[in-house]
């Protein structure tokens, strides 16, 4: 259970279209910034003077892909969202049923053996459930084609009932994204750097930020499962955790852009607290139990109450902290989801302190 669960999220407030479309450019949202469980409102173009020389940007460079292709179960239309490239050459998969409205509903997922017509002319069959086969919602499935170039050419994002109209791929494209060689990439948007222009970009630079990248690729999260995370690829290059042991070393802050950064760069973490080059997969779950070692900041987009992404802000900002965050966010009228505003995560002045590579773990618990 997440500590906002009583919290009421009104329909109004989640974002419909993305910022460029609302305003000046995708760097037009507001940025709440909590320091502990003090409340600040920003504009996000603002971000720079809530940051320091020798801090570091730890940003996820994952490309979003066209992860939504229309096809046909029998007579029956699907919406197959392709969620994540197995070692063994499937993928996982989840149907999806249309709502006639250009977005689409939960599915039952299933039957093994089921096979799925899709666009010029090659399908693909559900194999196993990814989980317990009581009610999964993803299925590991064998494609006949290769699917980056299915993609590529039948297919569009992902897209949720709380959007008011399908947008253009490179919306859902951040300043950070690069192709990667096999192409793969991220089912969803890794929206945290979805405000992030080349123009800012610059200034932090100039101001002495650093920015250090990796990757992990994201699977499909149900927006109605509000399910923990399936295990994801992820890859922290041995540049980047140098910079990070640099700068903590320096006395300067590692503040994740994403809750993806976070998974990636905790699950890089050694026995001996210390942040290592490492690739593979992660099925870690950040809870305020576990802590973080590595971060100590966050900036990410406002989740609903209950989502599971909140158990990893409370562990890096505490429940209190969460918890006033939010109350502002909703007295504000803050906007929701990847198209939303912007919460950036600080330490308070009780834990600035803390000692660097010990398990940070919150105490304002109540």
């Amino acid at each position: 259970m997440t500590a906002l669960e009583a919290l009421r999220v009104p329909p109004e407030l989640s974002a419909r279209v993305p910022a460029e479309r609302r305003g000046a450019g995708r760097d037009d949202v507001r940025l709440l910034v909590s320091r502990g469980t003090a409340v600040s409102h920003r504009a996000f173009r603002e971000l720079p003077g809530e940051l320091r020389a020798g801090d570091v940007l730890v940003v996820n460079t994952s490309m979003t892909l066209a992860a939504a292709v229309t096809g046909r179960l029998g007579g029956e239309p699907v919406v197959v969202h392709f969620s994540t490239r197995g070692e063994d050459g499937r993928w996982a998969v989840e149907l999806r049923r249309p709502d006639g409205s250009g977005t689409t509903l939960p599915r039952p997922g299933g039957p093994a053996g089921a096979e799925v017509r899709l666009p010029g002319g090659q399908g693909l069959v559900l194999e196993d459930p990814l989980g317990p086969p009581e009610g999964a919602r993803l299925w590991w499935a064998r494609v006949g084609r290769d699917v980056p170039a299915l993609l590529s050419r039948y297919g569009r994002p992902i897209r949720y009932a709380y959007t008011e109209r399908d947008q253009p791929l490179s919306a859902y494209r951040t300043v950070f994204a690069v192709p990667s060689e096999d192409g793969s990439g991220s089912a969803e948007m890794p929206s945290a750097s979805r405000p992030f222009t080349a123009g800012l970009v610059a200034e932090l630079v100039s101001r002495g930020v650093q920015f250090a990248p990796l990757t992990l690729h994201t699977g499909v999260a149900s927006a109605e499962a509000h399910e923990p995370p399936y295990p994801e690829r992820f890859e922290v290059p041995l540049t980047t955790a140098r910079l990070v042991e640099a700068a903590r070393a320096g006395g300067g802050r590692v503040i994740a852009v994403g809750t993806t950064a976070v998974r990636a760069l905790e699950s890089a973490v050694g026995p001996d607290g210390r942040l290592r080059a490492a690739a593979g997969w992660t099925d870690l779950v950040v809870t305020p139990e576990r802590g973080v070692r590595a971060v100590d900041g966050l900036i990410t987009g406002l989740h609903e109450p209950e989502a599971s992404h909140l158990l990893m802000l409370e562990a890096i900002a505490g429940r209190r902290a969460l918890r006033r965050g939010y109350a502002e966010a909703l007295e504000h009228r803050y906007l929701w989801h990847e198209f939303g505003d912007v919460h950036l995560l600080l330490p308070g002045a009780a834990n600035r302190a803390k000692t660097p590579h010990a398990p940070h773990r919150t105490s304002n618990v109540s």
